[in-house]
């Protein structure tokens, strides 16, 4: 019997998406739920499962392609309609896998550019295909496992921003040793899309950005006194963001037009507040939406954003996870910034950047003291959003993070 591989139902937004890789080959025989083909689109990666064991029959539309809701873009062939040709197509090119020695001669297209872009030696990674082939679940395992083990915890977020080597992957490909090499490669979809909305918010809003800074200590010592026992009855680890999201959603409470939108000749106050939580993944920048970050407690906040996490680098973002938002916390820090301007993300009229946390020399009461001390930035949409407000705004959220039992007893 024919089954055919068509692409699934696109949301309203997104007109087509493209065929980035095919698993399988035509030929190769596939096992039901086996993804078959990854389609990226303007924010996710889709992956298309097997509806049937069987063997790939047909691929109707090559790698690069670019796709339509609904289109079929391969055929299978599952029971007893598969021909014995094709079994002993699929045979015989499963039998090299048999001999793999780490050379990534044997992989797939999808498993060797996975290997290439982050320098992986084959060697060190289990297979669990057949034959004792690498598939891409062996190697993003692998890496999700080298990432976990080798992130820096300390000031900053928790783990719910990939590593910096993997946000890199995209932007460094492996050139020839030759004088003077250069690559051409095409801008993905989401890299693409990214672009174009950080031209539209400088091209469409007034945009204008305020700093501050703060006085990290009384935070560093509540989740040093804190962060065993936070563990332990939340299996969650306490980390600075869930301050910064709480002392943010109060902020904004206090300033309705820091939560608000233009539309048009419209100002949309939203009585919610979805906060995106700016996110490095393998394919680029994501943003991720913690819904109804005021319903929330700290657990909660900090759950909510490892799982972004988890989902970035693995590539399971859904469209839901990042859609909408009122207000984006972006955190440069975590990769050493200083001080940076960060970029409206419309419809949004404000975004919040973290910076790095440094000790350096402060006066307090007249005397010299050393202090974790860091850069805050708000950058916002002047049109509807007064100087006066984006400062106090952000003069509220020192406070909070300065004097934190008050997001407790929300005084």
């Amino acid at each position: 019997m024919s089954i055919e591989v068509v692409v699934p139902t696109l949301p309203e937004s997104v007109a087509d998406a493209t065929l980035v890789t095919w698993h399988k080959k035509a030929g190769e025989t596939i096992l039901k739920d086996e993804n078959l083909v990854d389609l990226e689109t303007d924010k996710v990666v889709l992956e298309v499962p097997a509806l049937q064991d069987g063997v790939l029959a047909e691929i109707i539309q090559p790698e690069g392609a670019t796709v339509l809701s609904g289109q079929v873009i391969g055929r299978i062939e599952s029971g007893s309609g598969a021909s014995a040709d094709i079994v002993a197509t699929a045979t015989s090119s499963e039998a090299p896998a048999e001999k793999f020695s780490g050379s990534t001669e044997t992989l797939s297209p999808a498993v060797r550019k996975l290997v290439s872009e982050h320098g992986l030696d084959t060697n060190l990674i289990t297979a669990s295909g057949k034959g004792g082939r690498i598939t891409k679940t062996d190697v993003l395992n692998f890496i999700k496992s080298q990432a976990s083990g080798g992130v820096n915890n300390a000031p900053a977020t928790p783990a719910a921003v990939a590593p910096a080597k993997a946000a890199k992957a995209e932007q460094m490909p492996i050139l020839p040793t030759s004088d003077r090499a250069e690559q051409r490669v095409p801008m993905t979809r989401l890299r693409a899309k990214v672009a174009e909305r950080l031209l539209q918010a400088q091209q469409n809003t007034a945009m204008l950005t305020t700093f501050n800074e703060v006085n990290m200590q009384p935070i560093m010592d509540i989740r040093t006194k804190y962060k065993d026992t936070f563990l332990k009855v939340h299996d969650s680890k306490l980390g600075f963001m869930s301050f910064f999201v709480k002392a943010t959603v109060e902020a904004l409470k206090l300033y309705p037009a820091v939560n608000a939108s233009v539309d048009e000749q419209d100002i949309i106050y939203h009585g919610y507040y979805d906060i995106g939580i700016a996110v490095s993944s393998p394919r680029g920048l994501v943003v991720p939406v913690l819904r109804d970050a005021d319903l929330k407690n700290f657990a909660g906040i900090e759950k909510g954003i490892s799982d972004f996490g988890a989902k970035a680098r693995d590539g399971k973002l859904s469209y839901e996870d990042l859609s909408g938002g009122t207000f984006t916390i972006t955190n440069g820090g975590i990769f050493g910034s200083m001080m940076s301007t960060p970029i409206l993300n419309p419809p949004q009229s404000a975004i919040l950047g973290m910076h790095a946390i440094n000790q350096r020399v402060m006066v307090e009461n007249g005397e010299m003291v050393i202090r974790p001390m860091m850069y805050l930035a708000l950058s916002y949409d002047h049109r509807i959003i007064d100087g006066k407000e984006a400062v106090s705004f952000l003069v509220t959220i020192k406070d909070f993070l300065e004097d934190p039992s008050r997001l407790l007893l929300n005084v």
